[in-house]
């Protein structure tokens, strides 16, 4: 059993001032100036509107759809799945601020279990990582990838760039580790050795090119290889991980994240060298999906930092299928989106190195619109087809993909309109019926909509109800905005008086911060609090506070309320519940007579 870990005050502040919440954040979505704050997509909801606000001055965030609010190191608890003091630890790491061994309450070295704890994981990647590389740049063992490599062209300064390296034979992953006390465990829990029930079994990776996979934040979170004797899949990845999932995950997006904010596009392909190619041609927004589809994941991602997408893949059949695929998933994440696809069955790689620079260019620019392409793939498929079935599916999937389309916002009522007479003429139908099909298709796409919205994992957190519990929260975003006020508070009532959980944990950081420090900064009341929710209350009140203003009537108000209360609670005047809720009635007319601000407590 771990006890907790825990770092003192004066490291967590260290670490926190260490790391600018714009930056951070920036890392993760595409934020804009507005006013005095930044403003992007949250990516903790379904979030199709910017709602997430990033303060500077204040080094918050808060989201107005869910609610989703803190620090750095909520940010990061968050979006990672991390404890507090991982937390620390990783904001630490990316800061380069050498920590002490964290301690546990016992005062023994804190140690953190490997499945639970994601930066252990990365590490344990990055020294794969490094000994891959090794291993590519050894005069012998990876010569013959060298080759691959050259044959390629890919420069030896996309070579070091990229960290790309070469997975040996005979299980040298594996044996590198003993040799150098790497844990077993961690290599295992990475995908990089394969594990059974009895022990481990040998390296995943056998002599294959090696292409680290990293997060927006350059942590390399897994890995893809690729074949050098033909042996099993040309390409393999690694599996699904605490870190890594293909699903959500896409190749470059470290490298590219700036230019795509730039350029407010970003080009995706499928394969690492395609990718490595464009950037070496100077296309530095293109991204790889890995190999796979492009999934609804990784559209999310995308829509964070890029307001149009255009996805380039090979015109064989299967190309173009995963292109019609892929057209679908972002329709449906809110995004624009066109399409173009390499001629003459070529790869973005060998593209670029036989057409050069500018017809790639000119691919990009002439990037066939979405309806352009289903429309053009409806009227080929309606040609070619010889049974009612086969004419009723192309229409269908046309009209699904208008459906998306109008869903997304992405198609005009008059657009629609044209499309449908368009449709009428080619198939014989009359406007009336392909409208009704439209409709009951809309619908549908309509309730897929609502239902991933509403599966979010939002979770509500219990404030209190009444008087009472109203008196508790103004003392709060009073203190949380005037602490100087702190000094007619602490003198009336302490954090036991708060009997709302939530609010009493928020108490018992305030009143800790405030008695340290005279005038704290929300960022430093946040520094004290582990808990994710608590640190999303503190925020949402401390903005409470903030909008109502008159401090200083409010406090009194909400102090006459708690003070009396527990008075009489100390005479056992109040027994029932009926008896607190006439009593709490009475303070409230008092409190009301006295002071018109304290209106809003009724």
């Amino acid at each position: 059993m771990f006890m907790p870990a825990f770092f003192d005050n004066s490291t967590v502040i260290q670490v926190q001032q260490a790391s600018d919440i714009v930056d951070l954040i920036s890392e993760h979505v595409s934020l804009n100036k507005k006013g005095r704050e930044m403003v992007g997509l949250c990516p903790f909801h379904e979030d199709h509107r910017p709602s997430l606000y990033v303060n500077p001055v204040k080094q918050i965030f808060k989201c107005f759809a869910c609610g989703a609010g803190g620090d750095v190191l909520k940010f990061v608890q968050m979006r990672e799945n991390l404890t507090f003091p991982q937390a620390i630890e990783r904001l630490a790491e990316r800061a380069g601020i050498k920590l002490k061994p964290a301690r546990s309450l016992r005062g023994h070295a804190q140690e953190i279990p490997a499945d639970v704890d994601p930066n252990r994981l990365a590490k344990a990647n990055a020294w794969a990582a490094k000994l891959f590389q090794k291993n590519l740049a050894d005069e012998q063992k990876g010569k013959s990838a060298r080759t691959y490599l050259n044959k390629r062209q890919i420069t030896a300064d996309s070579i070091k760039k990229w960290q790309i390296g070469l997975a040996l034979s005979n299980d040298d992953l594996l044996s590198s580790a003993k040799a150098q006390n790497v844990p077993i465990d961690l290599l295992v829990k990475a995908g990089l050795v394969t594990g059974t029930d009895t022990g481990t079994s040998g390296d995943k990776f056998v002599n294959r090119l090696m292409f680290p996979i990293t997060d927006p934040t350059a942590r390399v979170i897994g890995f893809g290889g690729r074949t050098l004797d033909d042996k099993g899949a040309k390409y393999i990845n690694s599996p699904t991980t605490i870190l890594f999932d293909k699903s959500n995950s896409l190749y470059a997006l470290d490298q590219a994240r700036q230019q795509i904010v730039a350029t407010e596009t970003a080009i995706a392909v499928e394969g690492y060298t395609d990718c490595i190619m464009a950037h070496q041609f100077g296309f530095t927004n293109v991204v790889a999906t890995m190999g796979t589809s492009f999934t609804a994941g990784q559209g999310r991602i995308l829509r964070r930092y890029a307001k149009k997408i255009v996805l380039l893949f090979d015109s064989d059949t299967a190309g173009l299928e995963a292109a019609n695929r892929a057209l679908e998933v972002c329709l449906l994440q809110h995004v624009d989106i066109k399409l173009a696809s390499v001629p003459q069955g070529k790869d973005p790689c060998d593209f670029l190195l036989a057409a050069g620079k500018e017809q790639f260019q000119k691919l990009m620019d002439n990037a066939t619109d979405v309806f352009e392409f289903k429309w053009n793939r409806l009227k080929e498929n309606l040609s070619t087809s010889e049974t009612f079935v086969d004419n009723k599916t192309a229409v269908e999937e046309f009209l699904q993909t208008i459906a998306a389309a109008i869903r997304s916002g992405n198609l005009a009522a008059i657009d629609r309109g044209l499309i449908v007479n368009r449709l009428s003429k080619i198939i014989g139908l009359d406007t009336k019926h392909i409208n009704a099909e439209l409709d009951k298709k809309l619908k549908r796409t309509e309730k897929i909509a609502t239902y991933s919205v509403e599966n979010q994992k939002v979770v509500s957190i219990d404030l209190g109800q009444g008087l009472l519990a109203t008196a508790q929260r103004e003392i709060l975003e009073v203190l949380l905005n005037e602490p100087k006020l702190f000094q007619t508070v602490k003198r009336k009532i302490t954090p036991k008086s708060f009997d709302v959980p939530t609010l009493s944990q928020i108490a018992a950081v305030l009143f800790e911060t405030l008695t340290a420090e005279p005038a704290p900064s929300l960022a430093a009341v946040l520094a004290k609090a582990e808990s994710v929710e608590v640190g999303r209350c503190i925020v949402a009140l401390a903005q409470a506070g903030e909008e109502k203003g008159n401090y200083q009537s409010r406090l009194t108000g909400a102090l006459e309320v708690m003070q009396r209360y527990q008075a009489q609670k100390k005479t056992s005047q109040i027994k029932t519940v009926e008896d607190q809720r006439e009593f709490l009635r009475r303070i409230c007319e008092s409190a009301c007579k006295k002071n018109p601000h304290n209106m809003g407590m009724t």
